[in-house]
C-alpha cells in the first residue's frame, strides 16, 4: 500500500526509530495525507528535544521524492532560514508568500493577499507560535496574518496546510496562547477538519544535550502551579554553564572568537536591561568610542516599506531583521531627531541597502518610536510641505520622505525575547534579570523556555539564583 511505502521511506530518512509520539504523529500525518479531505488542516506540536525537526524533514523530503508539490514558510526571515536549514529546501517568510505590494512607487507600502498560483500543494509553517491574530501593523491584508495566511492557502485549488509548532513557547505578544497552534480553535474559526499530533517523548540522543535537559525542566513548570519548584543542573554537561557577572565580557569576548558575533546572542528580558548590554559590549569588548558606525550589528524594530522598494529581492525589511553597518555616511539633525546615511547588509539577503536610519530608537527604552514621537516627527516633516494646499496631496508627500521613512534601529548585540524568537544560534547568554518568587509564573517559564530553546551548541545562564539549581553552587 503507498501509505506504507511512504511510511518507510519517511523512516530511512529520519535515520532513528519512531518514539510512540512520532510513530502516532506519522500514522496521523498519513491520515491527513491520503484522506484528502480539502479543508483539512495538519497540525503537529511538538516540545524541544521530540524530534519534530527531524520528522518534519523526512517527511517534506519523500514527499518530494513522491513529487508533492511543497512550500516551506515561517514568520521571520531569520526562523525561514533555520527552516531551509534543517529540512535543506528553500523557505520563505509567510509575508514574501502571500501578500502582494500595492502601491510600491507611493512609498506608503500597502500591501494586499496576493493570487494563489500553487494548486495540489502542501504548505509547511513552521514556529505557527508566532503567528498572530492582531497587528500594530495593518499595512498588510486584512491585520491578522492567520486568517489571511488560511484564505491565501485555501484558495488555491486542493492546497492544505501543516502548521508546525512549540506550545510551551511565547505566544504572540498580547495572547496567552498561540491562537495556531490550538486544534479547538481552528476548527470552530475557520470550520476546518483538524488532524492533531503532539511530539512529547524526548529523543534518547537529546538526552545528554544539557541545554535539552534543562529547557525540559522548565517547560515542565508551566501549569505546575506556585509551589512547584525548579530544579536546573549544569554538572556534567559541557554545554550549559553558569556565569557571574564579573566573568561574562570574557566568556562572550570568548564566544565571539570561537562561534562568531553573527553565531552570539545575548538575550534580556526587557529592552532597558538590552540596551545595558548593547553599551556595555561595545564599550568593553569592541572598544567602540562612535555612537554609531561601520561593523555594528543592529536591528530593525519596525517594518519598514520604503527602503526595499527599488530592490530586486527586498519587497520590505522587517521587524527583527538584523543587519550589520558596512558604511556610515553623512549626519543630519532634523525635525528634533538624528540621522545619519548607512549602507547595511541584512541577514538572508545578498544585496546591500542604502537607507537613512535613526539613531534616537538605538537607546531607547521604548521597543520603537512611541506614538507621541511619531506624531511629533510627522508634524514636523508635515511643516516642510505646507506649500502644497491640499492635504491629500501634502500627506502622500510626507509618507513619500526619505527622514519620515528612516529605518527605526536598536544594537543587536543583545535583545529581547520576543525579537530573538524563531531565531538560534550558536552560543546564546540569558540574562533573567531581577525576578521576585512572585514574578516566576507561567509566562516567565515561558520566556525562559523560548529562550533556552534559542541555543544550539552552548548555553550561558547569567547571575542565576542558586536556589533554581539542584547542583547548586556555582561552575
Amino acid at each position: 500500500m503507498i501509505n506504507e511505502h511512504f511510511e518507510r521511506i519517511v523512516r530511512e530518512k529520519f535515520g532513528f526509530d519512531f518514539s510512540p509520539t512520532q510513530q502516532a504523529a506519522m500514522q496521523s500525518f498519513l491520515t491527513f495525507l491520503f484522506d484528502r479531505h480539502p479543508e483539512s488542516l495538519f497540525l503537529l506540536k511538538g516540545y524541544a528535544g521530540t524530534g519534530k525537526t527531524s520528522l518534519v524533514a523526512a517527511i517534506v523530503n519523500t514527499l518530494l521524492q513522491f513529487e508533492q508539490q511543497v512550500v516551506l514558510l515561517a514568520p521571520t526571515g531569520r526562523a525561514a532560514k533555520v527552516f531551509a536549514g534543517y529540512s535543506h529546501q528553500p523557505a520563505f517568510t509567510i509575508h514574501k508568500k502571500i501578500y502582494r505590494q500595492k502601491n510600491a512607487q507611493e512609498g506608503i507600502g500597502i500591501f494586499s493577499l496576493g493570487f494563489n498560483g500553487n494548486a495540489n500543494t502542501l504548505f509547511f509553517v513552521d514556529e505557527a507560535s508566532m503567528i498572530s491574530m492582531g497587528s500594530q501593523d495593518s499595512n498588510f491584508g486584512s491585520g491578522s496574518l492567520l486568517d489571511d495566511l488560511i484564505e491565501f492557502v485555501y484558495n488555491g485549488r486542493n492546497n492544505r496546510l501543516v502548521l508546525i509548532g512549540d506550545t510551551a513557547q511565547l505566544p504572540p505578544i498580547g495572547v496567552d496562547v498561540s491562537p495556531a497552534l490550538e486544534a479547538e480553535f481552528l476548527r470552530v474559526s475557520y470550520g476546518m477538519e483538524i488532524y492533531e499530533a503532539n511530539l512529547t517523548d524526548i529523543m534518547r540522543q537529546s538526552e545528554q544535550s544539557g541545554i535539552l535537559y534543562n529547557a525540559t525542566r522548565v517547560r515542565e513548570m508551566i501549569g505546575a502551579g506556585p509551589l512547584a519548584k525548579l530544579l536546573l543542573r549544569v554538572t556534567g554537561f559541557p554545554d550549559i554553564v553558569r556565569v557571574s557577572g564579573g566573568e561574562l565580557l570574557e566568556e562572550l569576548d570568548q564566544c565571539y572568537n570561537s562561534f562568531g558575533m553573527d553565531e552570539t546572542m545575548v538575550i534580556c528580558r526587557s529592552n532597558k536591561r538590552a540596551n545595558r548590554f548593547n553599551e556595555g559590549i561595545r564599550a568593553r569588548i569592541l572598544y567602540r568610542e562612535e555612537a554609531f558606525g561601520g561593523g555594528d550589528k543592529i536591528m530593525v524594530v519596525k517594518n519598514n516599506y520604503f527602503w526595499g522598494a527599488e530592490y530586486d529581492k527586498i519587497d520590505f525589511i522587517a521587524n527583527g531583521d538584523i543587519a550589520t553597518v558596512e558604511k556610515v555616511g553623512k549626519y543630519k539633525d532634523l525635525y528634533g531627531f538624528h540621522f545619519v546615511h548607512a549602507r547595511l547588509s541584512i541577514y538572508g539577503y545578498e544585496e546591500e541597502i542604502s537607507a537613512w536610519v535613526m539613531l534616537d530608537t538605538l537607546t531607547s527604552e521604548q521597543p520603537a518610536l512611541s506614538y507621541d514621537e511619531y506624531r511629533k516627527l510627522f508634524a514636523a516633516v508635515e511643516e516642510d510641505y505646507m506649500d502644497i494646499p491640499s492635504k491629500q496631496k501634502r500627506y502622500k508627500k510626507i509618507q513619500e520622505d526619505e527622514y519620515f521613512n528612516a529605518l527605526q534601529i536598536k544594537f543587536a548585540y543583545a535583545v529581547t525575547c520576543h525579537k530573538a524568537q524563531g531565531g538560534q544560534w550558536d552560543a546564546v547568554f540569558i540574562d533573567p534579570g531581577w525576578m521576585g518568587d512572585e514574578m516566576m509564573d507561567d509566562e516567565y517559564w515561558r520566556w525562559l523556555y523560548t529562550a533556552f530553546t534559542r541555543a544550539r551548541k552552548k548555553l550561558y545562564l547569567i547571575n542565576f539564583k542558586d536556589v533554581l539549581f539542584g547542583d547548586s553552587e556555582m561552575e
